[in-house]
């Protein structure tokens, strides 16, 4: 019965319920991804022409926001895709190799804008805080409404909900910005569009560097990050029949999907029950730990492999 609660919470998890529409989604995201990228072309020749890089910055911080959202839309359509002979476990990695290369590229302009701002603290340049204000002020319209269309999907992925945290993030951007304009229209302080600037930097290199580790660890097939590999272990090995376990493997396939496989040693005496254990141990890692693709190959006691080791796989053949 415990297994049956557990069962059911597993399945129930946000990601798993889709209220919206797919189609009415994706009109969303497409229309989110359009205006960023207006706004970012605004923001750039509005930078370029007012002289301030805290504006330009802001608008490279919102173009990864339009990446963000692409990324998001595309994943949804090659999620569909089915497996076949060449992607047999699918094609959902393209979404994590795809967010890899974001981050990358969002490293690196966020070490190439510390490095103008960096300039521009030693030669301030003249910058018009009208221009840097009233820019700043529709890009923070535009953010808000990029919330409006994205906020409802959030609730429902997890892909999304990140894309929209990112955009909030921005409309804070968006914000300093605003109070950098209004600074050299009130002191005439130039000092502080490379400040700012530096700010924003610092929060793209803070949220990329955070955030590249996990598609990094799923590219290395590393195991999900809040799954105990010796937990897991110790429910397999729990269960009756299972003698040992080992050649133990966890991974994780996509990003919401985890997949297992190990050999299990069944007890002296319970050969003849071997499938049932198997359905048992099956049982357990879904319910306990939401296990999605589960491969087990059993051994008989006294035919066990030698020389293995628990967790991995050696070089030998076994």
């Amino acid at each position: 019965m415990g297994h049956t609660v557990k069962t059911r919470n597993v399945l129930n998890k946000p990601g798993h319920h889709h209220h919206i529409d797919p189609k009415a989604g994706n009109t969303r995201i497409l229309w989110a991804v359009v205006i960023n990228i207006m706004l970012t072309v605004v923001q750039i020749v509005g930078g370029i022409l007012s002289g301030s890089l805290a504006l330009i910055a802001d608008a490279i911080h919102n173009l990864s926001d339009a990446l963000s959202l692409g990324l998001a839309f595309f994943a949804r359509k090659i999620a569909q895709r089915p497996a076949d002979d060449a992607m047999t476990f699918g094609y959902g990695r393209a979404e994590i190799v795809a967010a890899l290369i974001n981050y990358t590229t969002l490293i690196l302009l966020g070490l190439f804008l510390t490095y103008e701002a960096v300039l521009r603290l030693f030669a301030p340049t003249d910058v018009d805080g009208w221009s840097v204000v009233i820019i700043a002020a529709f890009a923070l319209g535009v953010d808000t409404l990029t919330a409006f269309l994205t906020y409802a999907l959030s609730k429902s992925s997890m892909n999304i909900r990140a894309a929209f945290l990112h955009n909030v993030a921005d409309a804070l951007g968006s914000v300093a910005v605003i109070v950098a304009g209004t600074v050299i229209i009130l002191y005439d302080w130039r000092l502080i569009d490379p400040l700012i600037t530096l700010l924003i930097a610092g929060y793209i290199l803070w949220q990329s560097i955070t955030e590249i580790g996990g598609s990094v660890r799923i590219l290395m097939l590393g195991s999900p990050p809040d799954l105990d590999t010796q937990a897991v272990l110790t429910a397999m090995r729990s269960v009756s029949g299972v003698e040992n376990v080992h050649h133990l493997h966890v991974w994780q396939m996509q990003e919401h999907q985890s997949a297992l496989n190990a050999h299990i040693v069944i007890k002296e005496g319970r050969w003849n029950e071997a499938d049932r254990v198997k359905e048992a141990v099956k049982i357990v890692l879904r319910a306990r730990f939401g296990l999605s693709h589960i491969t087990l190959e059993l051994e008989r006691h006294g035919f066990e492999c030698e020389d293995v080791q628990v967790v991995g796989h050696t070089s030998a053949t076994n």
